[in-house]
C-alpha cells in the first residue's frame, strides 16, 4: 500500500490561507490608495475647483460673503442642526481646536446648512450657542445653498423618515481648510489631538 503523507493537505491548506491573506492585504492597500486619491489634498492647493464666491445669511441676520473672510484662514463644514451625531461632534472638535489657538486669534469656521428649510438664522443662532463664537452659521434660499454646495463639491441628499414630513440629510463630511486668500488648502483632519490640529491652522495665520 502506498503511504500518503498527512503533511501534504496541511501544506496545501497553508498555501491557500497565505494566498487569501496576501490577496486581502493587496486589496486593502488598493482601497486605501483609492481613498487618498479621491480625497482633497495639498496637491489641490489654490485650486479654483473647490470654493469660490458666495453670499449667505448668518445666524445674526447679516449677509456674509467670501470677501468678509479675507485676511484670515477659515474652515468650512457642511451639515444641519437636526444631524444626530456627526455634525455636533465636528463642531465640538472645531471648538476645541479654536480654544487651543486662544481667543485672540483671527480664525473662523463656516457651518453651512444643507437643510435651509428648517435651519433659519434663529435656529442656527440657538444651535451654535453651544460652540465657539468664531463658528459662523450660514443659510440661504435653496438656489444659494445649492450654489455654495456645488462650489465645494458637496453631496447632499434628503432621505425621508418614517414619520410624515420627517427627514434626514445625507451629506459630505469633509472639513475644508481655506487660507487667507480664500483658496482651498486641504481637508482638515479633526480626528487628531486639538493642539496638533491647532498648530497646523496657526501656520496659516
Amino acid at each position: 500500500m502506498k503511504h500518503v503523507s498527512k503533511k501534504a493537505p496541511r501544506k496545501r491548506a497553508s498555501r491557500q490561507l497565505f494566498y487569501i491573506v496576501v490577496g486581502f492585504a493587496l486589496g486593502l492597500a488598493g482601497l486605501t490608495g483609492l481613498v487618498y486619491a479621491v480625497m482633497p489634498g495639498r496637491a489641490n492647493l489654490g485650486s479654483p475647483e473647490i470654493g469660490g464666491s458666495f453670499s449667505m445669511i448668518a445666524q445674526d441676520g447679516r449677509v456674509v460673503t467670501n470677501a468678509d473672510l479675507a485676511g484670515r484662514p477659515y474652515l468650512v463644514f457642511f451639515g444641519y442642526t437636526h444631524c444626530p451625531d456627526f455634525c455636533p461632534t465636528a463642531l465640538f472638535n472645531i471648538s476645541a481646536v479654536f480654544r487651543e489657538l486662544g481667543p485672540d486669534k483671527r480664525v473662523a469656521a463656516l457651518f453651512v446648512t444643507v437643510d435651509p428649510e428648517r435651519d433659519t438664522p434663529d435656529i442656527l443662532k440657538t444651535y451654535l450657542e453651544n460652540f465657539d463664537s468664531r463658528i459662523i452659521g450660514l443659510t440661504g434660499d435653496p438656489s444659494k445653498t445649492e450654489a455654495i454646495a456645488k462650489a465645494f463639491r458637496v453631496y447632499a441628499k434628503t432621505v425621508p423618515g418614517e414619520k410624515s414630513g420627517d427627514y434626514t440629510v445625507d451629506h459630505t463630511g469633509v472639513v475644508y481648510l481655506m487660507d487667507k486668500r480664500g483658496k482651498f488648502v486641504s481637508a482638515f483632519n479633526l480626528s487628531r489631538p486639538p493642539l496638533q490640529a491647532a498648530r497646523e491652522l496657526e501656520a496659516y495665520l
